[in-house]
């Protein structure tokens, strides 16, 4: 069972590689002929089974014997050699035109004799490592349990980690205190990497005084790596009986189980779970089922895929997260005794926190160490070494961390380990680095019909439920990050092979074993850093940039940089280069490489040489904005999965005979040539691809019949579609015949579980039947834009999923009508209209005056749009009504532009932000406002509405508030502002009265009057306390001006104020006064008047008329 259970040795899977070469049939057909050859070959693999049969003792021994540790590296480069060399002969076999025979012949007698002394070199260096192993005496051992940890206990100790985990454990103890599980037994598992504080979570609870109270039977069992059904079952009854479990019959120990359980509450703790076996887990439930209603097992792992594997019917596994740094601090303080004298470490105490990044145990574990350090320069010691650098007995967080990684398949850690090449805290993209494991040949062959790239997405997946990715913080659902000791821990195994070259001063540092190489590009210094070390390693295998900063100053690389690493099969320029001619030639020798990516670059040309690039998979060019044109043999690069020229927007077209790449699974862009040769029937001939297409120049689709060709239905697993004709083709569509247009739109129809359809600059007048129906079943976004000929929008409202839709720039439509939201314009037998709707978008319209209202009641089921929380309408001049009378879920209204509106707006019971610009007689009926908390709105119909709504009803969660343009004489209701209102901008209201700040109102921040509120004289800003910004600019009554009291405001500007002579003791929180064209007061600002400057001279930056006075 171990052997199942803990991965292979890190070079177990690089082996595989090489045994899978040797059985190359394009491999073995080169030998053929030649017994010296074969018997090359079998001499070499024989030598790898030799040493493969001794790497898992090696991998274990290596931690504290360091013969062993070089013993390996010595092998690792051998093996890199060897697969170098086999690389290149199986390129040079499915390269060579001639017969193999005769190729052969020459290949061996005349030209490449040097390979088979090669060869016969690598076999040398490995039988002379292989000899080393009996002198290490590394022996074949099957693979276990090599990581040491000790078995856990459910006793609380009081150096267990209790700090920041009030909420979680609150929050495990209502899950084992509630009985709503239907009778189902339920399973509550807690996932984490090492070191979280899963087992002192899970011990918190296990002694909690009501979970005690509650379960008359409780056991614990430290589970481990071995998940032994037997064995676990014996020791849940041991717990339970506190005696002794002979039994050696499973049926008997369950049998035996179920009676001890009959009816009783349990709490049963499996601490440290690692088993991914189903079936062995359903045998183990078995006796469990008979217990009372309300029994639990609580399980802890690190896998994120085993929680979910043992997890009962009514509970998600609970995710236990890092603590935060004043709770990680307090751990390490606690531990660290850090009072008293030492508190003079507190500074550079902090700084080693920052390296625990919310991990307790290693916030316990290093305040361990500093426990008994009294001299500062021991804790630097401790801030400037990397973790791995102390021995496991000194730190424990090491053996809780490295079990982790014995626990990896071989081929994982080979791709974990190469993510030691990015910076510490980079966020990287999981496609990227999908595609970069590929091109390493870190990715198993796939079976049962799946690609490479799914295989390294379940590669990708695997590592992030355990814990080794952890996703960040920004927006993108692709980005993830490492946890500072998980990178130290890939940087530990990566060693003298991965290096990156941007952390050390001296570049003479690197290793000649060193393979992998990632730099970050700052300036010109950063290029010589990068040639200096790439000087001398020849054989390195990738150059990745790991930073995407725009530079200042034009870099360019020198040609022969290309010349000297003949092994790459990563290269990546992105942003290097100001040199439009950065390729030489000589990339087409580059014959291993296998991903180039230049993007961001200003390259215009790609020599013709890069055709010749055989294994090239992935070619990155996005952005390139100078480029012209593809090389026009691109054809031949058979083995291209990934195509990106995304943004490269001066490409023309698509080189000939782009069907020819068939394993391509990736294309951001098809420019459809003129010609049948690199026409859009050349994507018909590719099947296979994924994710985004963007088909662009389709004015070039002369009939249905080429359109056909690309068999657009048949690409079943692309998501996103954008169909796309040229701005330009437009002076040419006044000729172009509709129907014809309409039939070429027909024939690109896509398949129907597209998720996202955009269709631009279309010149038919109206759409094929197919855009709208509801067989597109999965398509969630819709986007119609520049459809200039169009005088009907097509049927929308039955795509089930639809969920964001934009229309925009539709010159001829002047109605949207009954068939907008059905096909038919009724409603029989017909489903809710754009039900799943939430955001709507509808701009530049310049000819459309009405829309139709749908005819139902309010609370009819079939009322449109029921999801919809944000509609926007922009610059639709001619629009006049209707707008939808009744939207439940709206959250969000914008209208601007659309200065012919007079209807009403709609109602919308938990609108929360309404923004009405231009002039229109838009008006609200029945609105609530308890909800709204943003509004900016014109005009005195709105502005009236408003005002009258809120004498009736107070905005309790109104937050920002602009009202503008309205002549009316108003007030706010009660002479007050809405208590919950932190920002109030009032413009070209002349009549609107201030009010009179009898109260104060603490939630303002920021407040605007401009060309305003005629009435009022005098501001006194007592009444705002917290008023932060200020501005007040043309009111011409105003006189005085009383700030003294305020303790928060930061900055004040006032202009074309005549009227406004003196202010009153200005805070001194006061940062920055800006005057603009008071006369009065700016002339005693500039001279220092002694009734003025006195009250302002406290001011930092003071600036009258744009002329700083002050600063």
């Amino acid at each position: 069972m171990a052997a199942e259970l803990v991965g292979g040795a890190f070079l177990s899977s690089f082996l595989n590689v090489l045994f899978d070469r040797l059985s190359d049939p394009a491999i073995i057909n080169m030998m053929r002929g030649k017994k010296v050859d074969q018997k090359l070959l079998q001499k070499l693999k024989t030598i790898l089974n030799v040493v493969e049969a001794v790497l898992n003792d090696a991998e274990k021994k290596q931690i504290t014997d360091s013969a062993v540790k070089r013993w390996l590296e010595d092998l690792q480069d051998a093996v890199y050699d060897a697969d170098d060399l086999l690389d290149e002969v199986a390129t040079k076999a499915a390269t060579q035109k001639d017969p193999p025979g005769n190729f052969l012949s020459r290949f061996l007698n005349l030209q490449d004799r040097e390979m088979v002394t090669r060869i016969e070199d690598i076999i040398a260096r490995l039988e002379e490592i292989a000899k080393h192993k009996d002198i290490l005496r590394l022996e074949k051992i099957v693979a276990k349990n090599m990581s040491g940890r000790n078995e856990s206990t459910s006793l609380v100790q009081k150096s267990d980690v209790f700090v920041g985990r009030d909420q979680d454990r609150e929050d495990i103890v209502k899950l084992l205190l509630d009985d709503t599980d239907d009778g189902e037994l339920s399973v509550i598992p807690i996932w984490g990497m090492g070191g979280i504080g899963k087992t002192t979570l899970a011990k918190l609870v296990f002694n909690d005084d009501k979970v005690q109270q509650k379960f008359n039977v409780r056991a614990w069992v430290c589970v481990g790596e071995e998940f032994d059904v037997l064995k676990v079952t014996k020791t849940v009854i041991e717990e339970i009986t506190s005696s002794r479990c002979d039994m050696n019959s499973l049926n008997s120990a369950q049998q035996h189980l179920r009676s001890k359980l009959t009816g009783m509450k349990f709490l049963v703790v499996l601490d440290d779970f690692w088993s991914n076996n189903y079936t062995a887990w359903a045998n183990f439930l078995i006796p469990f089922r008979c217990g009372s209603e309300g029994s639990k097992i609580l399980v802890t792992t690190r896998s994120e895929k085993i929680a979910n594997m043992v997890k009962g019917f009514h509970y998600q596994a609970y995710n236990l997260s890092a603590l935060n740094d004043e709770d990680c601090w307090i751990v390490f303080a606690n531990h660290a005794f850090l009072s008293g004298e030492r508190l003079a470490f507190e500074k550079v105490a902090r700084e080693i926190v920052k390296k625990c990044k919310g991990l307790p145990l290693a916030a316990q574990a290093l305040g361990s160490l500093l426990r008994s350090k009294d001299n500062e320069k021991d804790w630097n010691n401790v801030l400037n070494s990397e973790i791995w650098e102390f021995s496991e007995e000194e730190i424990e967080i090491i053996p809780a961390l490295r079990i982790s990684y014995y626990h990896l398949p071989s081929h994982l850690k080979r791709c974990f380990v190469y993510c030691s090449l990015y910076p510490k805290d980079n966020e990287f993209d999981r496609d990227e680095l999908v595609l970069l494991w590929m091109a390493e040949g870190l990715l198993q062959q796939p079976r049962g019909g799946s690609t490479l790239e799914e295989v390294g997405y379940e590669y990708f997946s695997d590592l992030a439920s355990r814990s080794f990715f952890q996703p960040s913080n920004n927006a993108y659902k692709t980005s993830f990050v490492m946890h500072d000791l998980m990178h130290d821990l890939a940087t530990f195994y990566g060693e003298k092979f991965y290096f990156r070259t941007f952390e050390v001063k001296n570049v003479l540092k690197h290793d000649i074993k060193t393979r992998h190489l990632s730099y970050v590009l700052r300036n010109k210094d950063s290029v010589s850093k990068i040639l200096e070390v790439c000087d001398s390693l020849k054989h390195a295998r990738t150059l990745l940039q790991v930073n995407l900063k725009c530079l200042r100053e034009g870099i360019v690389v020198p040609c022969d940089l290309l010349e000297q690493l003949k092994c790459l099969r990563v290269l990546s320029f992105k942003i290097f280069s100001d040199d439009e001619n950065l390729l030489h030639r000589s990339i087409g020798e580059l014959i291993h490489l296998r991903y180039l990516d230049l993007s961001y670059t200003s390259i215009v040309t790609l020599p013709e040489s890069l055709s010749c690039l055989y294994n090239l998979q992935t070619l990155k060019l996005r952005e390139c904005r100078n480029l012209k044109k593809l090389p026009s043999k691109m054809q031949n690069l058979v083995n291209l999965r990934h195509l990106d020229v995304f943004g490269s927007i001066s490409v023309e077209e698509m080189p000939k005979k782009m069907s020819k790449l068939k394993d391509l699974q990736f294309l951001s862009d098809y420019i459809v040539g003129k010609h049948e040769e690199n026409g859009i029937g050349e994507l018909g001939g590719l099947t296979h691809l994924h994710g985004t297409l963007w088909i662009t120049q389709l004015e070039n689709v002369k009939n249905s019949g080429e359109a056909s060709n690309a068999r657009m239905d048949e690409k079943i697993h692309l998501n996103a579609l954008y169909l796309e004709w040229s701005c330009s083709s437009f002076e040419e569509s006044e000729v172009c015949d509709s129907q014809t247009e309409k039939d070429v739109l027909d024939k690109l129809r896509p398949h129907k579980n597209l998720k996202k359809l955009c269709i631009r600059g279309y010149r038919g007048s109206m759409f094929p039947d197919w855009v709208g129906q509801s067989s597109y079943h999965n398509m969630t976004v819709l986007q119609l834009s520049g459809c200039r000929n169009c005088w009907v929008l097509p049927s929308l409202g039955q795509l089930p999923s639809l969920e964001r839709l934009v229309i925009r720039e539709f010159e001829k439509v002047k109605k949207i009508g009954g068939s907008f939201y059905k096909g038919d314009g009724t409603h029989q037998h017909q489903e809710t209209p754009f039900r799943s709707l939430k955001y709507l978008s509808i701009e530049k319209l310049p000819c459309w005056e009405e829309w139709e209202s749908y005819e139902c009641d309010d609370d009819d089921d079939d009322a449109p749009f029921p999801q919809l929380e944000t509609l926007q309408i922009h610059n639709c001049p001619k629009l006049r009504g209707d707008l939808p009378t009744f939207l439940p879920s709206l959250k969000l209204l914008r209208i601007s532009g659309c200065e012919e509106i007079g209807c009403y707006l709609p109602r919308a019971p938990i609108l929360s932000e309404l923004r009405i610009y231009g002039k229109q007689e838009a008006r609200m009926r029945d609105q609530p406002l308890s909800m709204l908390e943003k509004v900016d709105i014109n005009g005195e119909q709105l502005v009236d509405s408003l005002f009258e709504a809120m004498t009736h009803t107070q905005p309790t969660s109104l937050i920002e508030l602009e009202i503008s343009k309205c002549s009316s004489a108003i007030s706010f209701p009660g002479d007050s502002l809405p208590p919950s209102l932190q920002q109030l901008r009032i413009k070209n209201c002349k009549n609107v009265e201030f009010p009179m700040q009898h109260q104060q109102h603490h939630s303002l921040q920021t407040l605007e009057i401009h060309n305003s509120c005629d009435s009022l004289t005098s501001f006194a800003l007592p009444a705002f306390p917290n008023l932060k910004y200020l501005t007040i600019e043309r009111c011409e009554n105003l006189t005085s001006l009383e700030v003294s009291q305020s303790k928060s405001l930061r900055y004040l500007w006032i202009a074309e104020c005549p009227k406004l002579k003196n202010i009153i003791r200005l805070p001194a929180s006061l940062s920055a006064l800006d005057i603009r064209e008071c006369g009065l007061l700016g002339e005693g600002i500039e001279r220092k008047d002694p009734h003025i400057w006195p009250s302002i001279s406290h001011i930092p930056n003071i600036c009258v008329d744009g002329t700083w006075v002050k600063a």
